[in-house]
């Protein structure tokens, strides 16, 4: 397993293959074009800070910093996708990954931060019906990462904390239909 270490001053760098692995945290996010993702090769060259999917490295890195976590997991970046044996074996153990990751982070893009319509207090919050909506729930990979690890936050595109898979598990279960006691 790959992962990225946070270095002083905000920087990243991968750790290839560690034996004894540490804890970490474990991100879950929707793509955004190729050309806007850092990749492996964006991260080992130290390019790719222009790109767009760099938020969400720095996301994972700050929160992972909150959680007192040295290491993260991006499936973006962490997987040599030129490799297509290697491609192969992070598919196949994407599950354990998610299962024994500290934390999973789940980043929607698409769900802005906890507030309410200024327009109409009766209303829903909005980012409950951008939750809702959120195109992280039509993914493949949404169910084991989702049901895989223990613990699992969801955070707004400011990186705010909406809830966790328990506070949430009634939206949870309206959108997949997943029982609530996941």
């Amino acid at each position: 397993m790959r992962l990225v270490e946070c270095k002083d001053q905000g920087d990243f760098s991968l750790v290839e293959h560690i034996e004894n692995i540490p804890r970490y945290a474990i991100l879950s996010h929707t793509w955004a074009a190729e050309s806007d993702e850092v990749t492996f090769k964006d991260l080992m060259e130290g390019t790719g800070k222009n790109k767009a999917g760099y938020d969400k490295i720095r996301f994972c890195a700050k929160q992972a910093a909150s959680d007192s976590l040295q290491y993260f997991w991006i499936d973006t970046c962490c997987i040599d996708k030129s490799s297509s044996a290697e491609l192969t074996e992070a598919i196949n153990s994407m599950f354990r990954w998610y299962r024994d990751a500290t934390k999973c982070y789940v980043y929607l893009s698409d769900v802005p931060a906890r507030e309410h319509n200024s327009s109409d207090h009766n209303s829903p919050l909005t980012w409950e019906v951008s939750l809702m909506r959120s195109r992280w729930f039509t993914r493949g990979w949404t169910l084991q990462e989702l049901i895989a690890p223990a613990s699992v936050e969801f955070f707004s595109r400011q990186g705010d904390l909406l809830g966790s898979k328990m506070s949430l598990e009634r939206h949870i279960h309206e959108r997949t239909g997943i029982g609530v006691h996941l």
